[in-house]
């Protein structure tokens, strides 16, 4: 992956949608604004006690949606980023740093909220319209 996925991926604000499997598969879907890519090849997210936590306890596998609307579908910009989860932290010095990083930027209360710090590796990355252009072209 390359300097060009952290940029957008990281891009503020922005708002994406993060879907997961349980064992069954069962498919959910959030919105979510916090994941971030912490080098080429490396997600983080918090997550308070809810499905998309406990799927990803079942399934590693996610696929986050980054959508940018544009006025035609094909002006439309996103990528889909696919994803395995590779540690859930319930607990440790790194899931304490991340929710005091969360209580300063959007404050304590939803700090308190996060109950687990996901890492994920990025196995794959597509344009939200794939016209075998190549994600780089849509974003």
């Amino acid at each position: 992956m390359t300097t060009k996925l952290m940029e957008y991926f990281n891009k503020s604000p922005r708002i994406g949608v993060l879907s997961t499997a349980d064992k069954s598969g069962h498919v959910d879907s959030g919105i979510f604004g916090s994941p971030r890519m912490t080098d080429e090849k490396t997600v983080i997210m918090g997550l308070s006690n809810n499905r998309t936590l406990a799927n990803l306890q079942q399934n590693p596998h996610a696929v986050y949606l980054i959508i940018e609307p544009g006025t035609a579908l094909t002006d439309w910009k996103g990528i889909r980023v696919y994803l395995v989860a590779l540690q859930i932290a319930t607990s440790g010095k790194d899931l304490d740093a991340f929710k005091s990083q969360i209580a300063e930027v959007i404050g304590k209360e939803a700090a308190d909220m996060i109950v687990a710090l996901v890492t994920f590796e990025v196995t794959g990355v597509r344009p939200i319209v794939d016209m075998g252009q190549g994600w780089e072209q849509s974003i």
